[in-house]
């Protein structure tokens, strides 16, 4: 069996649009008819040169290879161009096209990818899910009001999540890490508050911050939002910045959370030596795919730590996450978004129940991907999957943050 076509399918969700502006889908098809699908999660450049370096990466490394020799084309990836170092958007490509081998191999032996890769540890996943608002629910104050995100908590914890995530520290910029300003850090322990009241033991708090923060400015907001209890604090600085935000890990009373930006063994591996984080998060279709991200684990369990997947993106990537996280001993939970579009897109072949997600059993992937219903959607604008502000924050007022993707309405 060898791989021998490759189709990319780029689909937009519709409203209002969580999971961002577009999916990148690789379709691959082997000599003997099989199709694996994957996804990319690759966001400094635009789909239609995303998919000119899917078809590099596949045309060079990948075609007229075994798909079971996963760690020959993995080293051709990582090695091409005399580099031999994590490269963000050839790895991206390489993940989504790594998933789908996964997913080849699985339907041709009729097995889950998880019982590929040492087997079942776990028949079930927690979840999360990030506070997203209702229809009912005025933009952009949703934003900033504590109250509705404590609303939409209360009801997700109804439903059976015991875990929500929030960012209400502002947006992200382009300007690296700065010093909240004191109208954030109030939000801040507003929304901590107003949602802890709200799910009481119920529930564990999960503090978003996108990589915005100085050290300085970290630890400060650490501080006063740790009588809440929040299980971790996300990227509170720069990802890039391994040995700062290991003094940020020191000086504040929760576990530090990273990884969504981060690309491969080699960088997770800076984290974990250095203490900066307890809780990775890979977002598979970027950190190498799901054989690299099991190699992330298994250093990650030398270390104590814990994996808590990431998803901003679609249902394919969700898949695998759930896939990898089957087969390790220390995952924590795995993010979840549900949108009737996600959950359509794989024909309902991932659902969660009570709070978890049930592994799947079906082979490969374990979905049932619709490939008319993505392309039935294509993206048709010019902006990233997510996008960074530009402009500075300001210290007279809070500063909103609506999101890296624009609400469609």
């Amino acid at each position: 069996m060898k791989l021998a076509d490759l189709d990319i399918i780029v689909t937009a969700p519709p409203a209002p649009g969580w999971g961002g502006q577009y999916w990148i889908i690789p379709k691959v098809t082997t000599d003997t008819g099989i199709v694996g699908y994957g996804e990319c999660y690759a966001s400094s450049v635009g789909p239609e040169a995303m998919k000119a370096v899917i078809t590099d990466v596949f045309a060079r490394h990948m075609a007229g290879e075994n798909p079971e020799n996963i760690e020959l084309m993995f080293r051709r990836v990582y090695s091409a161009g005399f580099t031999q170092r994590p490269d963000l958007t050839v790895i991206g490509a390489w993940s989504g096209l790594e998933m789908a081998c996964w997913d080849i191999l699985g339907k041709d032996r009729d097995r889950p990818v998880h019982a590929l890769i040492g087997g079942r540890t776990n028949d079930r996943i927690r979840a999360y899910t990030y506070l997203y608002p209702r229809p009912s629910h005025p933009l952009p104050d949703f934003w900033s009001s504590p109250e509705m995100a404590a609303e939409v908590a209360r009801d997700m914890v109804d439903q059976g999540y015991t875990a929500v995530k929030f960012d209400p520290a502002g947006p992200y910029t382009i300007r690296g890490g700065h010093m909240p300003s004191m109208h954030d850090l109030s939000l801040s322990i507003a929304f901590c508050k107003a949602i802890r009241e709200a799910v009481g033991d119920r529930a564990d708090l999960l503090f978003g911050t996108h990589g915005q923060f100085s050290t300085g400015g970290a630890i400060r907001l650490g501080q006063a939002i740790a009588p809440y209890s929040p299980l971790w604090f996300e990227e509170p600085i720069p990802p890039d910045n391994v040995a700062e935000m290991a003094k940020v890990a020191g000086a504040v009373p929760i576990p530090v959370a990273t990884g969504e930006r981060l690309t491969t063994k080699a960088e997770f591996a800076t984290v974990l030596r250095s203490g900066a984080a307890t809780i990775l998060q890979p977002a598979l279709g970027r950190s190498g795919g799901i054989w690299e991200t099991k190699k992330i684990a298994a250093m990650a369990e030398v270390y104590n730590a814990q994996l808590a997947p990431h998803l901003y993106a679609g249902p394919v990537e969700w898949a695998a996450n759930i896939q990898l996280a089957a087969s390790i001993p220390n995952i924590l939970m795995a993010e979840t978004i549900e949108t009737p579009f996600h959950m359509a897109l794989i024909k309902n072949s991932l659902r969660v129940e009570d709070g978890y997600i049930p592994v799947p059993t079906a082979a490969g992937l374990g979905i049932d991907f619709d490939e008319d219903l993505a392309r039935a959607h294509p993206y048709t604008g010019d902006g990233l999957h997510l996008q960074m502000q530009q402009d500075p924050i300001g210290y007279h007022g809070v500063n909103s943050f609506a999101g890296g993707a624009p609400v469609k309405r």
